[in-house]
C-alpha cells in the first residue's frame, strides 16, 4: 500500500456514498456504493480479509482511491450507474450480478416516439434516462411525462385510426392523439424533445410546477394525488442531482496537476511547465476506417472544448506512424484546417514508440514547426520516448506527472475508438441498402438525406422510399424489406 492510499483510507467519510478505485495509471478500475463508505471501503483493505480472486485481484490493482458523499443510499445508487455507464470500469464488468436498475428508453427515429422501461442501456442511437431506483419510482416518472406533454404510451410502430379503436389514452390521459391526425409529427417532436429535456433536468420550471400542483392538491384534500406528484417529483430530483454529481466526478487537483507538471518538464527537459498538452492516438481495424484523436490538456487537466477528431485522407491500410505524420500536418500546417484555431502545444505527445515520434518530429519539420517539443509514450511500460538520443524515461508509478500523461492518452485512445467505431456501425447500418438490385449510390445517398438513417426508411411507407429513391414500387418493397432486416 502507498502512502497516498494509506492516508486516504486514514479518512474515509462515515457518510452514504461511493468510491472510485485507481490503478497505478490513473485509470479507474472499480466503482462501488456503500451506506456507510468507511466500513465498505476498509473492509477491502482488512488484515486476513479472505476475498475471493476477483475481488482479490482488484485490492492488488489499488494505487488511489476517491469519494463522493451523497445524501442518502438511493443518490449513491444512481452516482454509482451514471459513473459505470461513463468510466466503464473493468472490474465492474467482471464482477458484475444480474440486478440491473430499470431505465427509461426513447428512440427519435420513430415517427411519434414514446417512452418504454428497459433494463439494458445499449448502444442502438435511442435515448436512455435513468437508471432509477425503484420500478414504481421509474413507472411514475414516465407517467408523468406522457400525462404532461401528451405523449403516447402505446407500443404500436405507427399508431394508425384502426389502433385508436382499441385506445382511450386520449381521454383518460391527455394522449394528443397523432394516430387521429390531432397533432402533426413536427409538433409532436417538439412535445418529445421537451419530455426529455424535462427528464434531463434541463427544465427546472416544469419541476417547480410539479410542486406547486403536489401543494395544491395536498391543499384540496386530495392527499393521493399529493402523495404521488411528490414521489415523481423527488425521484427527479434525486436523478438530476445524481447526473450532477457524476459530471463533477473528482479530477487530479489543481495543485497536483502543477506537481506533475514540473516532474513532466524535468523528465522531457523542457524549461518550464508544459502549460498545454496535445495528445494523439491513431484507431483503425485491420487498416480499415483508420481515424485520429487529439485531446488537449490545459495546466494537466482535460478541455474538452478543443478536443479534435480526424478521419485519416491520405494513409490505405495499417499505416500507424504515417496516420500520425498526417494528423501533425493537418494540426499545424498554417494553410490547414485548424491553423489559428487553437494555441500551439507546451508539449505534443505521440501515442506510441519511436517511429510514430519520428514520424511526428518530420510533419513538424514539413511546416516549420521544429519548435514544438515532442515526445512518444510507449504502451508497455508506459516509458516516456524521446528522439534526442536519450533512453526512454520510466517515471516512478506514483507521480503525478505519469498519472497526468497516462490518463490524457487513456482519453486519446477511448474519444478515438468512439470515433471509429461510430464510422464502422455506420458503414455497416448503410450498407443493407448496398444489396438491393435497382439501388446504386445515387439512390442510395438520395434515401440516406431524405430519411437519415436506415431505421428512418424502415418507418416509412413504400410510396415515400419510391418518391425519394425514384424508383418503383416493387423496388420500393425491397428496400423496406432490406431495412426490417437490419
Amino acid at each position: 500500500m502507498n502512502d497516498i492510499l494509506r492516508r486516504k483510507l486514514s479518512n474515509v467519510p462515515v457518510r452514504p456514498g461511493c468510491y472510485i478505485m485507481r490503478d497505478r495509471r490513473g485509470e479507474i478500475i472499480y466503482v462501488g456504493k456503500a451506506v456507510n463508505l468507511r466500513r465498505r471501503v476498509l473492509s477491502y483493505f482488512r488484515a486476513g480479509a479472505r476475498h475471493p480472486p476477483k475481488v482479490r485481484s482488484m485490492v492488488n490493482c489499488v494505487e488511489d482511491i476517491e469519494f463522493l458523499v451523497v445524501r442518502n443510499d438511493a443518490e449513491a445508487l444512481l452516482t454509482e450507474a451514471s459513473l459505470i455507464k461513463r468510466y466503464k470500469p473493468r472490474f465492474n464488468i467482471l464482477m458484475r450480478d444480474d440486478k440491473r436498475y430499470l431505465a427509461l428508453r426513447a428512440d427519435p427515429g420513430e415517427d411519434f416516439p414514446g417512452f418504454s422501461e428497459c433494463r439494458i442501456v445499449r448502444d442502438d442511437g435511442a435515448l436512455y434516462f435513468g437508471p432509477f431506483p425503484s420500478s414504481p419510482v421509474v413507472r411514475a416518472a414516465r407517467d408523468f411525462a406522457e400525462e404532461h406533454y401528451g405523449l403516447r404510451s402505446c407500443r404500436v410502430l405507427v399508431p394508425d385510426a384502426e389502433t385508436h379503436r382499441h385506445c382511450h389514452e386520449d381521454v383518460v390521459r391527455r394522449c394528443s392523439a397523432p394516430c387521429m391526425g390531432r397533432i402533426s409529427s413536427r409538433d409532436y417532436k417538439a412535445r418529445f424533445d421537451e419530455a426529455c429535456a424535462f427528464l434531463r433536468g434541463e427544465r427546472p420550471e416544469t419541476l417547480a410546477a410539479l410542486k406547486d400542483r403536489m401543494r395544491e392538491a395536498a391543499g384540496k384534500g386530495d392527499y393521493e394525488e399529493a402523495a404521488r406528484l411528490r414521489d415523481i417529483h423527488a425521484a427527479l430530483d434525486e436523478l438530476i442531482r445524481s447526473r450532477a454529481r457524476a459530471r463533477k466526478t473528482p479530477e487530479m487537483k489543481r495543485e497536483e496537476a502543477a506537481a506533475g507538471l514540473r516532474q513532466l518538464a524535468a523528465a522531457v527537459g523542457l524549461d518550464s511547465p508544459p502549460r498545454i498538452i496535445e495528445c494523439v492516438d491513431i484507431s483503425n481495424l485491420f487498416g480499415t476506417h483508420s481515424v485520429a484523436s487529439m485531446v488537449v490538456a490545459v495546466d494537466g487537466i482535460p478541455d474538452r472544448r478543443r478536443y479534435r477528431r480526424f478521419k485519416i485522407k491520405t494513409v490505405e491500410g495499417a499505416d500507424d506512424p504515417r496516420s500520425m505524420g498526417e494528423v501533425v500536418s493537418r494540426r499545424y500546417n498554417p494553410e490547414g484546417e485548424l491553423a489559428g484555431k487553437n494555441p500551439d502545444a507546451s508539449l505534443f505527445i505521440c501515442d506510441g514508440g519511436i517511429t510514430q515520434l519520428r514520424a511526428a518530429r518530420r510533419a513538424f519539420a514539413s511546416v516549420g514547426r521544429s519548435d514544438i517539443p515532442t515526445c512518444g509514450l510507449a504502451k508497455r511500460m508506459e516509458e516516456i520516448v524521446l528522439d534526442d538520443g536519450r533512453e526512454p524515461v520510466l517515471l516512478p508509478r506514483d507521480s503525478p506527472a505519469l498519472a497526468i500523461i497516462t490518463r490524457l492518452r487513456d482519453e486519446a485512445h477511448r474519444f478515438a475508438i468512439t470515433y471509429h467505431r461510430a464510422l464502422r456501425e455506420r458503414t455497416i447500418r448503410e450498407s443493407a441498402l448496398d444489396a438491393v438490385p435497382g439501388i446504386g449510390p445515387a439512390k442510395k445517398t438520395a434515401l440516406l438525406r431524405t430519411f437519415k438513417s436506415v431505421r428512418g426508411i424502415a418507418a416509412a411507407g413504400e410510396d415515400a422510399v419510391a418518391a425519394a429513391a425514384g424508383v418503383n414500387i416493387e423496388t420500393a418493397r425491397a428496400v423496406l424489406r432490406a431495412c426490417f432486416r437490419k
